[in-house]
């Protein structure tokens, strides 16, 4: 480089004649009018484009299989193995497996797409779901990472949710919400059929009933993407994959997930610590001042819930999501509204809440309340020891001792008189009960009318005394004591007669 320069300068500025430069430097005539057109060394260049006499005659069939996956399944397309081994097989082709890599990537490399990098307004959110493992009590499940994003303040918010669904779903935006402080105006999301019930043009979607619920309520404006064009979202799309790797790895162990959402809500609130590169402050500070641009948050929470229907069974079993749950006897046979949530299952019939049961997320499971069927077993006593919903039942070991006494009487009745006593528990706890048993038995009573009866006294409340205090006008007021004495004249009277 130090003689090239010195040539340049030498002959360019008069100093030296091209003809003296070459006998002076050993320089050929056309490397001296290089040296001169060219500010450094330019490098070497091809001047015709390298033959492949091995490869080239499959070029054009190598990029017409890659031009067909486009259309394909994206886990079922060509590597360069598979049409490397295709040439083999199908093709006379006596290359190597490297020459068909390098073909392979190079026409990839001018067919992948391009991205303009975009900004954000303050307000904005986007919405998407993604999938992790949790060891919860001791087995690992999978579960459902709901995400929400702002691309302006770059703050994520995540839950744990048993499935994706729209419980979960409607749930998850009422906790982010509640974490952010606000409702954005504007939130993107996919086509998931959770929000979408059909797709009706470019952009236009018509959405499902429950996510018209949520945007009434909250009153943010929807765009949605474009149909498998995930990276329209593409902030959050890669917040999912940050929050798994850096908030659950590794993989938590917890009690429940109630544990893990509350650990996964203090690391947002940590990570809203940092600042990322090329913002001007944290990501709190950024946060506060998006708030600005939020729609305030309502008096009160969108009831994240999911409402369906279905008929109880002749053993008075409702089928909701797989499982199926119990219902008093006396609805059977009916149709049953159910209405789910993350937590319980309500069963409903004609406006009136007739079970209640704590959500299950397992398959083909039962569960029973056992006081829906103590109806029928006063009718039916002689399946008591055998019905499945009693099976599991602990009773207190009180109303054992009081079942033994029952069913020592003659009559063969115990049994039902014992399940007499049970149905009290359709308007009491199992704790009033217990203590009215007890209270009975110490008596020497095994009687379910007179239990009836305590427990109903226990029940009861005493009567207040009417307090005077702040009303002087009825202090002034007398009210002389009855005089009984006129009472004697109606003894005296009967006597006579």
């Amino acid at each position: 480089m130090e003689i090239w320069t010195e040539v340049r300068r030498r002959v360019l500025t008069g100093e030296l004649s091209k003809r003296a430069a070459c006998q002076e430097y050993g320089l050929n005539w056309r490397t001296l009018e290089k040296m001169l057109s060219h500010v450094e060394p330019p490098g070497y260049r091809r001047q015709a484009k390298r033959e492949q006499p091995v490869l080239g005659p499959h070029l054009a069939w190598i990029h017409e299989v890659l031009e067909q996956d486009k259309k394909e399944p994206k886990k079922q397309r060509h590597t360069a193995k598979r049409i490397f081994d295709r040439l083999k097989a199908e093709r006379v082709y006596s290359g190597g497996y490297t020459v068909v890599k390098d073909a392979v990537q190079k026409w990839k490399a001018t067919t992948k797409e391009v991205f303009i990098p975009l900004s954000h307004p303050p307000g904005e959110a986007q919405v998407d779901f993604g999938f992790a493992y949790v060891d919860v009590a001791g087995e690992r499940h999978q579960v459902a990472l709901f995400v929400m994003s702002l691309p302006h303040s770059d703050a994520l918010y995540i839950q744990a949710f048993p499935r994706e669904c729209t419980e979960a779903f409607l749930e998850g935006h009422n906790r982010a919400f509640r974490f952010l402080g606000g409702v954005p105006r504007k939130i993107r999301y996919d086509n998931s059929k959770i929000a979408v019930a059909k797709i009706t043009g470019t952009r236009e979607r018509q959405v499902t009933s429950e996510f018209q619920r949520l945007q009434s309520h909250y009153l943010f404006e929807t765009q949605f993407c474009l149909v498998r064009r995930a990276n329209e979202k593409g902030h959050v799309e890669c917040l999912v994959d940050f929050g798994r790797a850096n908030f659950l790895v590794p993989v938590p162990k917890v009690s429940s997930l109630g544990e893990l959402n509350e650990m996964l809500d203090e690391r947002c609130r940590t990570d809203l610590q940092r600042q990322l590169w090329g913002k001007s402050g944290t990501k709190e500070v950024l946060l506060t001042e998006e708030r600005t641009a939020f729609l305030p948050l309502p008096a009160q929470e969108c009831e994240a819930r999911r409402i369906t229907q279905a008929d109880a069974s002749s053993l008075s079993l409702v089928q909701f999501d797989t499982n199926r749950y119990s219902v008093p006897v006396k609805y059977a046979h009916r149709r049953i509204t159910v209405v789910a949530t993350v937590d319980d299952v309500k069963l409903v019939f004609e406006n009136q809440l007739i079970a209640r049961h704590r959500r299950h997320w397992g398959r083909k499971e039962y569960f029973y309340d056992p006081i829906h069927y103590l109806a029928l077993l006063e009718r039916k006593p002689g399946a008591f020891d055998y019905a499945r919903p009693l099976a599991d039942w602990q009773l207190p070991e009180c109303l054992n001792v009081l079942r033994r006494r029952m069913e020592r009487t003659p009559d063969g009745l115990g049994t039902k008189e014992f399940i007499r006593v049970l149905l009290l528990l359709e308007k009491a706890t199992l704790e009033e009960l217990s203590a009215a048993v007890e209270y009975a038995t110490s008596l020497g009573i095994a009687d379910a009318d007179t239990i009836r009866v305590i427990l109903e006294h226990k029940r009861e409340s005493p009567v207040a005394l009417f307090c005077l205090d702040s009303r002087p006008h009825l202090k002034l007021v007398h009210v002389p004591p009855t005089d009984i004495t006129a009472y004697t004249s109606l003894l005296e009277r009967e006597v006579s007669e």
